[in-house]
């Protein structure tokens, strides 16, 4: 099985996981900033199977499946090696249950708007709202991306729109959608609790407005974590990392600061 991923930099493992339908633009857009002016990392973006440039695999018929396939390739890429999982939205699920297969390895987590029910009639939810918005923008733009942005957008300006252009739009057309609706049909949730506990650095960043996967859902999985770090953002939707870019630059070079930390500390 191919699984496309792409690396950058050297060092310690930290593997990203992009959101349903996206690819690994939108966590590599969001993170490769705040490893500007850091060593030491090797960050691995990947694109799920049937998402990007990854082809989608028979063998996948529900997320069980799709983390199967992630945990391959990590065993190809990091064998036995500790790392760090960053996950976003449906990437954040993932992340999880990589978590609760490879709980012995992981030294830290981040969680980016993270669905945490896959049921989405079970979710709690804030109701849709834009609290900034730019008609002459969304009037320049074509029905079919007005309508997706709008649908999205909570801060909707021109910076916002090039990055959910470039970040979650593009990417969403190279989805292979008969795949992706066999695995929404035949299981979107894991057949396993997500239980494990780790007690290593966390990251967990929600949007106030996100009115996709919410906030609140996420805040119950705090308990789990002791090394955690909670935030919700005011004016910030479920593309939060676009929204409030600076405040989560901020938040993620925190988290990134701890983990050096703990890391110079096991020395």
């Amino acid at each position: 099985m191919t699984v496309y991923h792409k690396i950058t930099g050297e060092g310690f493992p930290i593997v990203m996981v992009h959101g349903w339908t996206l690819d690994h633009q939108a966590m590599m857009h969001a993170m490769e900033p705040n490893f500007k002016n850091r060593t030491g990392w090797k960050r691995i973006y990947i694109d799920l199977p049937g998402m990007g440039k990854s082809n989608a695999q028979p063998s996948i018929k529900n997320s069980d499946d799709m983390l199967e396939a992630v945990l391959e390739l990590m065993n190809e890429l990091i064998p036995d090696q500790p790392f760090i999982i960053c996950g976003y939205s449906f990437g954040g699920y993932m992340a999880r249950g990589i978590v609760e297969a490879r709980h012995d390895r992981v030294r830290g987590l981040m969680l980016l708007a993270p669905m945490v029910i896959p049921d989405a009639g079970k979710r709690e939810l804030p109701q849709q709202i834009v609290l900034k918005k730019d008609p002459d923008l969304l009037s320049n733009l074509s029905p079919l991306e007005a309508e997706a942005f709008a649908s999205m957008g909570v801060v909707q300006g021109k910076r916002e729109w090039e990055r959910f252009r470039d970040d979650i739009l593009l990417p969403s057309t190279q989805t292979n959608e008969e795949f992706a609706n066999r695995i929404r049909e035949n299981g979107y949730g894991f057949t396993f609790e997500l239980s494990q506990k780790i007690a290593y650095p966390t990251l967990i960043i929600t949007g106030r407005q996100d009115h996709v996967v919410g906030y609140q859902d996420a805040w119950r999985l705090i308990e789990n974590y002791p090394r955690a770090t909670f935030a919700v953002l005011d004016m910030g939707g479920h593309n939060v990392q676009i929204e409030q870019e600076d405040v989560f630059n901020s938040l993620v070079h925190n988290w990134l600061d701890k983990l050096e930390l703990d890391r110079l500390d096991q020395l």
